[in-house]
């Protein structure tokens, strides 16, 4: 699939309410009932003794940066696995045997790195499935090292090859699930939030332009050009299309050109906080009637750490991070009072959901598979596909045969059948992000940036 991401060509509608439609039959709809039960709302339960798993572990694995770029992610992405991994054993684990999980350093990322982190993970450590965050660089060329070995892997590489590798392939890549909506999405959806501001009257756009400023990473670009090719249709002009170097700390000359055409929207789809953290420090002291949407970063506490004022009003998206309701909310608690206040739960909630869910799966398909256990892991992998599972995160749904999540309401109108696409505004930058859609998540309403003048 090519990176403009031709919505008909990711999904079939009809497809997957159809196969929802089918889940009580299934009989996977029990899992939604065990999302309490595996830890969610725990402190809403009594404490339950003598249920801890004794059987033999089962090795469950982890291909994370623990050094590099991205290693302040990784180190979240593997606590994470280690407290969903620890909730589920103190229920009984899966079936009585508790999961035990093991790690390998997936460095600076790239498929150099990725592939061999996967392998040492299966014949070192035999594990019966991969749990990771995400990892970049390998554009999908880990999944021969997992479909070899027969195994389930869950990533969240938000990354739209895997719908085409996979949708072509199910067969080969039945164990292969990404537990977030492809990066595509964020594109056209950025346009209907925009417009809904709009329809509700909470703000009054001064003119037509979008300004997009992007990386040169296919992430980046992915979502640029999905904004870029859509915009026509939700009646906005693109008045910039930037792509800069990065890592990027000096943005003069990009912020030059917005100051001398203010667009009503500047669109930053880079996603290192960062950078991002510098684009509003050199942005604030001279700003304009723009609103600034970034991607991802400003989810990440560095982001405001080092913008600090210069943040406030800032709008941003994700579909990793916690909900502001009751399950999310005791799930943040518990990740904080383990990992300590600076820890951050936000990107620890897709490894912790999808430990959850894998358990889930694997019970209900009496048991897991390790290496070479083709059988009983194609059993799992369609409990999975049939799978409706209400995590912190919200609700995971896959396409088929992309086995993706379906995201809400991008690409479905029924909350209850995918992950919400939450859109976030720092408010004030010493407090966390307040939730501003979509609906029926939302806790806070949008307010015009500080910067703004009436």
């Amino acid at each position: 699939m090519n990176n403009s991401g031709d919505r008909s060509k990711i999904i079939d509608r009809r497809k997957f309410l159809s196969l929802g439609s089918s889940l009580a039959a299934s009989g996977a709809m029990l899992a939604t009932l065990n999302a309490a039960a595996l830890g969610q709302t725990q402190e809403l339960l009594p404490s339950v003794e003598g249920m801890a798993a004794t059987g033999e572990p089962i090795p469950i694995g982890g291909g994370v940066p623990l050094t590099g770029w991205a290693a302040a992610d990784g180190i979240e992405f593997k606590r994470a696995l280690e407290m969903a991994c620890d909730e589920i054993n103190a229920l009984g684990g899966i079936l009585g045997r508790p999961l035990a999980p093991v790690f390998e350093d997936t460095k600076e990322q790239g498929a150099d790195n990725i592939i061999p982190a996967m392998q040492r993970l299966i014949d070192r450590h035999g594990v019966h499935a991969i749990i990771n965050g995400y990892n970049t660089g390998a554009v999908t060329q880990e999944y021969d090292t997992i479909a070899d070995a027969g195994i389930i892997y869950i990533h969240h590489n938000t990354d739209i090859v895997h719908h085409d590798t996979v949708g072509k392939n199910p067969d080969r890549y039945y164990g292969i699930f990404m537990g977030d909506p492809a990066e595509y999405w964020y594109g056209e959806g950025l346009l209907a939030f925009l417009n809904g501001l709009v329809d509700k009257k909470e703000w009054e756009k001064p003119n037509n332009k979008i300004a997009i400023v992007t990386g040169s990473q296919n992430y980046s670009m992915v979502i640029a050009n999905a904004i870029k090719d859509n915009a026509a249709k939700y009646g906005w002009d693109i008045s910039l299309f930037e792509t800069v170097v990065v890592p990027i700390s000096e943005w003069g000359p990009t912020l030059a050109k917005l100051r001398a055409d203010p667009p009503a929207v500047i669109a930053v789809t880079h996603w290192v906080p960062q950078d991002l953290a510098q684009f509003m420090l050199q942005f604030a002291p001279n700003p304009i009637n723009s609103l600034v949407y970034m991607q991802y970063g400003p989810s990440l506490a560095a982001f405001r750490e080092i913008g600090k004022d210069s943040t406030n009003g800032v709008l941003y998206s994700t579909v990793i991070a916690a909900l502001q309701d009751e399950i999310g909310q005791a799930f943040i608690k518990r990740y904080k009072d383990r990992f300590g206040a600076d820890s951050s739960p936000l990107v620890g909630a897709q490894v912790y959901d999808s430990c959850q869910y894998y358990a889930v799966a694997a019970a209900l398909a009496g048991g897991t598979g390790g290496p070479g256990d083709e059988a009983q892991n194609r059993k799992i992998s369609e409990r999975l596909r049939r799978l409706i599972y209400r995590g912190v995160m919200g609700t995971t749904h896959f396409f088929y045969p992309e086995q993706a999540a379906i995201p809400y309401p991008d690409a479905t109108n029924d909350p209850s059948l995918g992950m919400p696409h939450q859109y976030l505004q720092i408010q004030d930058f010493t407090k966390d992000p307040a939730m501003i859609a979509p609906p029926p998540y939302e806790t806070a309403k949008f307010v015009l940036p500080p910067w703004w003048k009436a």
